[in-house]
């Protein structure tokens, strides 16, 4: 083969591997139809129910329809099938949105990627996946986004913590996944995090690990400083920490008999010195910490593969959540960063700020919807301060008149008792 078929060959392989490929989009833009594409587990029977709906705000009332989580403390598990593909020799990008309008307390919000053998009206927690990526709340302690891989049948954390979005706005999440086992994870179309998948992630065995022949010499000393041994402790520094009151007298009417024998209160001493210790030098002798010698791991092995799965043919929501609400949409798995990165922009990128405005707006009116029914409990309040007040003068009123009659009628009784005698 001459050179130039070599060189032809290369630049064919290279626009192969170039290309870019959509193994899967959902946007969700054709009603109850996804219903058709998206297959509920019955691996349990109370599984909780998704919907269709862009929820309270949105940018778009169309574009933002995802499915959301509708029933409180329930396990959630509804996965989609695609055509089957390796991410061997390229990039696999995994991307959707997340929006926690509920304000989610406890709760997960990532997806999980199988092999196409899973089968989907059995999937559970504990059906194997490749990769498990998202947003993950539970408390002020838990805001995380997962990262999990699974290497030769193990799940792996990575280790590192990424902290996830907490608010009630609609967020994007990326991962990316390269073939020379490097890895990229994006939120909103910005890196948070990046790195090395040998480095972040225990896969491996360490490459090197202490060597077990090593020992630390017997003389090795790691004392920086030491007790100074031509120091010497004074005479008179021994003093006792508390002494008898020299002020205290005893009471005059203190019987001894009675009482007993008197003694003073103890005080403080003010020639207390404490604890002599010698002073501290510089240790003559110091030769530094010492540092356990490293050789090579005979267990570690190492694998330029570790991105690589056979089988990708499956998405799914498996998760739990405390309070629903959760609305997913805007999946995206292709092998492209750059295509990710601009249907992100072309979807979340395009609604995001209208959406928030939306929310404020209903942020505003629930405000002043607020302040007018706190204003009307003030004047109800008042208005029945003041009935209250009515009535109390009113009240009054009858009693003065009932008063002023009983003596108008005492005072006809008396004048008619004069006349009678008379």
């Amino acid at each position: 083969m001459t050179p130039l078929s070599l060189l032809c060959m290369a630049v064919s392989v290279a626009l192969i591997t170039a290309e870019s490929t959509v193994y899967f989009r959902e946007q969700f833009e054709d009603g109850d139809s996804w219903r058709s594409r998206w297959v509920e587990s019955n691996h349990k029977s109370d599984y909780g129910k998704f919907v269709l709906t862009a929820g309270k705000y949105y940018g778009d009332a169309d574009k933002d329809k995802g499915l959301q989580t509708s029933q409180d403390a329930h396990f959630y598990a509804l996965s989609s099938r695609f055509e089957d593909f390796s991410n061997m020799d390229q990039s696999l990008v995994i991307q959707f949105t997340v929006k926690h309008e509920q304000s989610i307390d406890c709760g997960g919000g990532y997806i999980k990627l199988f092999p196409s053998d899973l089968k989907q009206e059995d999937m559970n927690g504990d059906s194997v996946y490749n990769i498990m990526f998202g947003p993950d709340i539970c408390g002020p302690g838990t805001k995380k986004v997962h990262v999990i891989f699974n290497y030769k049948g193990k799940n792996h954390l990575i280790n590192k913590d990424i902290r996830c979005k907490d608010d009630e706005y609609t967020h994007l999440y990326t991962l990316i996944v390269n073939p020379d086992n490097t890895y990229e994870v994006k939120i909103d179309n910005k890196k948070v995090e990046s790195g090395s998948l040998e480095e972040d992630w225990d896969f491996l065995p360490p490459k090197k690990i202490k060597d077990p022949e090593a020992k630390k010499p017997a003389d090795w000393d790691e004392r920086e400083k030491i007790a100074d041994p031509d120091d010497k402790k004074p005479e008179d520094w021994d003093k006792p920490e508390n002494i008898p009151d020299p002020d205290a007298k005893k009471p005059d009417d203190w019987d001894d008999e009675m009482d007993g024998e008197w003694e003073p209160p103890m005080v403080t001493n003010p020639e207390y010195n404490g604890e002599w210790k010698p002073r501290q030098i510089d240790n003559p002798a110091y030769k530094g910490k010492w540092v356990h010698p490293e050789i090579d791991n005979p267990e570690y092995t190492p694998d330029n593969e570790i991105y690589k799965y056979n089988s990708i043919g499956v998405i799914g929501l498996d998760l739990w959540q405390v309070k629903s609400g959760t609305i997913f949409d805007s999946f995206l798995i292709t092998n492209d960063p750059k295509l990710a990165e601009e249907v992100g922009y072309e979807t979340w990128g395009v609604t995001k700020d209208t959406e928030k405005k939306m929310k404020e707006s209903q942020e505003e009116d629930e405000r002043k919807k607020r302040e007018e029914e706190e204003e009307t409990r003030k004047e109800d309040a008042k208005d029945e301060e003041q009935d209250e007040e009515k009535e109390e003068d009113e009240e009054e009123e009858e009693e003065e008149q009932e008063e002023e009659e009983e003596e108008e009628e005492e005072e006809n009784e008396t004048d008619s008792k004069l006349k009678d005698e008379l």
